[in-house]
């Protein structure tokens, strides 16, 4: 099969292309860390083999082949493929492709219409998609870094597979590595640890793997082997993939909070410290850990609210990087305290209850009755000041009588909600006593 990538150009312009343009796969079986799409059970690999190929949409990070396996798509299925960028093109760009497609298929072609960066067309350009994929004038291949739920419209999506492109393991980047030196003829000059360390700074992004490679072998001296401290100096460091607005901020968030309600501080504190390296706003974390001291420490300890609170007011008070210690601070108190959710849960069970009960109206012995006709109606009648009552608990039902009494506050034997169970239980005991006497 002939180079898709480069056709038209000279063996001496070929060497001096990009080492991740070089080794691009030429066919699916060369293609690597993608194995549940492009091996032999893959499936592509059943779609390709049952004639039926559809539309897709190809989501993962960068770096991950989506662009390549499009194109070894169209090869191996005899489409004609057509590729335009969501960054560059606009609704006229979208006429001329379709209009194209629109002849070739007259001369009995499909056209595989590969989109790349699709989630940054608005949801006006989106819809312009639908027709020709119902009418089998191209068939899409989208491609995006961000959450297709998100971005892309519903009537797309529900026209296209959603096909999830994995970041590469450490075991798939050093098969590209491999093959680098192989079409180098010359090894990394790394150790170990510095080969590990550049498999790290990839990030699962195969094209960053092959130009930090590259970068490696340019500025290395004769015989010069790179330690990872040798290497750090010589790439410098490759930022985090992260989208303050995206999956990035999403996932990690996720990670953090979890890691918080599992007590686990040491992951709690990587996810915090992968965020604030990341450059994630510090007062946003704050605002998180306030939620999750609500959430899922709740009464269990109910200092840990305190504790977030005092620690946001300290990053206010002493700015970056001195105030980021008052979040970690709190994040490791939340993850190593009690865990409850009960309030969270009560909360929720009477929020319920309040949408589904619509306005009834407080027992009239509950109510205030500063008016005489309020106190004709009964207003106040029968209130029992707890105060004044024996153990300063009357035992009286607040409920509306339609509802009747409602449990929605269940604390678990944890931490200080243990002795806020012993005083409900204490008062259930009363309540029943005391409704026996009636």
């Amino acid at each position: 099969m002939s180079d898709l990538f480069a056709p038209h150009l000279s063996e001496d312009m070929a060497a001096k292309r990009p080492l991740a343009d070089r080794l691009r796969p030429k066919n699916l079986a060369e293609v690597t860390g993608q194995e549940h799409l492009t091996g032999e059970d893959g499936v592509l690999r059943r779609m390709i083999a049952a004639n039926s190929i559809g539309s897709m949409i190809f989501w993962g990070p960068p770096g991950t082949g989506k662009t390549t396996v499009a194109r070894l798509l169209s090869g191996e299925t005899g489409l004609a493929f057509e590729q335009i960028s969501a960054i560059f093109s606009g609704v006229a760009d979208l006429k001329k492709v379709f209009e194209s497609a629109r002849t070739r298929r007259l001369s009995g072609r499909q056209t595989l219409l590969f989109v790349d960066e699709i989630h940054r067309f608005n949801r006006a350009q989106q819809d312009s998609f639908l027709p020709v994929m119902e009418d089998g004038t191209v068939i899409l291949v989208g491609a995006t870094t961000e959450n297709p739920s998100f971005e892309l419209n519903a009537a797309l999506l529900s026209r296209a597979r959603v096909l999830t492109f994995r970041p590469h393991d450490a075991e798939s980047l050093e098969t590209l590595l491999q093959r680098a030196e192989a079409v180098e003829a010359k090894p990394l000059p790394l150790d170990a640890s510095a080969r590990e360390s550049l498999l790290r700074m990839a990030d699962g992004d195969g094209r960053a793997a092959l130009t930090l490679a590259e970068e490696v072998w340019r500025a290395a001296r004769q015989g010069e082997i790179f330690d990872p401290d040798g290497l750090s100096r010589i790439v410098q460091r490759r930022a985090p993939v992260y989208d303050k607005g995206q999956d990035g901020h999403y996932n990690l968030i996720s990670a953090l909070h979890k890691s918080v309600r599992g007590s686990d501080p040491d992951a709690a504190l990587y996810y915090l410290c992968r965020m604030f390296d990341a450059g994630e706003d510090p007062l946003y974390l704050g605002r998180r850990l306030v939620r999750m001291a609500v959430e899922d420490i709740g009464l269990a300890d109910p200092q840990a609210l305190v504790i977030c609170n005092a620690a946001k007011d300290a990053y206010d008070y002493l700015g970056s990087p001195e105030g980021e210690l008052a979040l970690a601070e709190a994040c490791v108190y939340l993850a190593t305290a009690p865990k409850s959710n009960g309030v969270y849960t009560a909360y929720k069970a009477a929020m319920r209850a309040a949408k589904e009960n619509g306005s009834l109206l407080p027992p009239k012995h509950i109510l205030n009755a500063p008016t005489k006709l309020m106190k004709g109606e009964g207003y106040g009648d029968g209130y029992l000041y707890d105060h004044d009552q024996p153990d300063a608990f009357s035992g009286q039902d607040y409920f509306p009588e339609k509802m009747g009494r409602q449990t929605f506050y269940d604390p678990p034997e944890r931490g200080f909600e243990r002795e806020i169970r012993k005083r409900l239980d204490w008062w259930a005991k009363l309540r029943r006593e005391r409704a026996g006497k009636m």
